[in-house]
């Protein structure tokens, strides 16, 4: 099975998604199941995870009804208020459904670097594991150091890493900053990683597979296949890539590796760890 382990559905509004800029007009509209079901369907992926883009209850209730009504949706990454005196009352109630697989907090957002580290953040990380919940770490190269020190506050809870940290990517200079981080968090077995969102980090005007190769080469050397698995972000890909240009881009990169290699990146490896079936 080939499962796509990130991807996002929203009903567009500029007050709900604020972060949808005037300069990402592709993305300023509603993105649902039909839509992504057509994408899948031309690359050969059978099931997906949903994830949150809107830091709501709401979007998390609307996303696991909207997994209820379509088979293809595997599991969902939603959102609850870790560092808030109700974070154990939410968990309690939506973990009883089984589609609901990961928590994530968009942390590559918050003004200041530290909030990874904050009491009342880590207090509700800490509940995730007795309801079992993964944790989706969504970080920029520069908070990597931070992160590294969040995972070892909690050896016991399974982390998924998004977008294999969002490195800076340039035809002109390679990020051996995060390189050096990034090898450190996976040495980390309680955390895996998505090679995802790839594209959207690049700052050159145009973006090749030759470009991206040496980040590839990192994540795979560092996390292997077992620990690595095939994201696409859609709809966020858009703002540099078709859905079918960045499925054929990561296949190429991917060319090498064996039978069963191949067979953990493209599906095991997101299976295991957000307990697919």
């Amino acid at each position: 099975m080939r499962l796509d382990s990130h991807h996002h559905f929203w009903n567009y509004s500029a007050s709900a998604y604020p972060w949808i800029s005037e300069q990402m007009s592709v993305l300023r509209r509603n993105f649902n199941a039909a839509d992504l079901q057509a994408e899948i369907k031309a690359v050969g992926i059978e099931g997906v995870v949903t994830v949150q883009a809107r830091q709501s209850i709401e979007e998390t209730e609307w996303l696991l009804a909207t997994a209820a009504e379509h088979k293809f949706i595997r599991g969902v990454v939603g959102w609850l208020p870790l560092a808030s005196g109700t974070a154990q009352a939410e968990m309690e109630r939506l973990s009883h459904d089984p589609l609901l697989k990961s928590v994530r907090h968009v942390v590559q957002d918050e003004a200041d670097d530290a909030f990874i580290l904050g009491e009342d953040f880590n207090h509700g990380v800490t509940l995730l594991k007795d309801y079992g919940l993964v944790y989706d770490i969504l970080i920029f190269a520069r908070q990597l150091a931070n992160s590294i020190r969040f995972v070892d506050r909690h050896p016991e809870q399974e982390f998924v890493l998004d977008h294999i940290a969002k490195p800076t990517i340039a035809a002109a200079k390679f990020d051996d900053m995060w390189a050096k981080q990034f090898r450190e968090l996976a040495k980390r077995p309680n955390v895996t990683c998505k090679f995802s969102a790839l594209v959207t980090e690049v700052r050159d005007s145009d973006w090749t597979v030759e470009m991206l190769q040496p980040y590839w080469d990192v994540a795979v050397e560092a996390f292997t296949p077992a620990r690595l698995m095939f994201g696409s972000d859609w709809p966020v890909c858009l703002l540099r890539s078709p859905y079918s240009a960045w499925f054929t881009a990561v296949e190429q990169l991917a060319s090498k590796l064996s039978a069963s290699e191949k067979a953990d990146f493209w599906g095991l490896t997101a299976a295991r760890a957000y307990r697919i079936k």
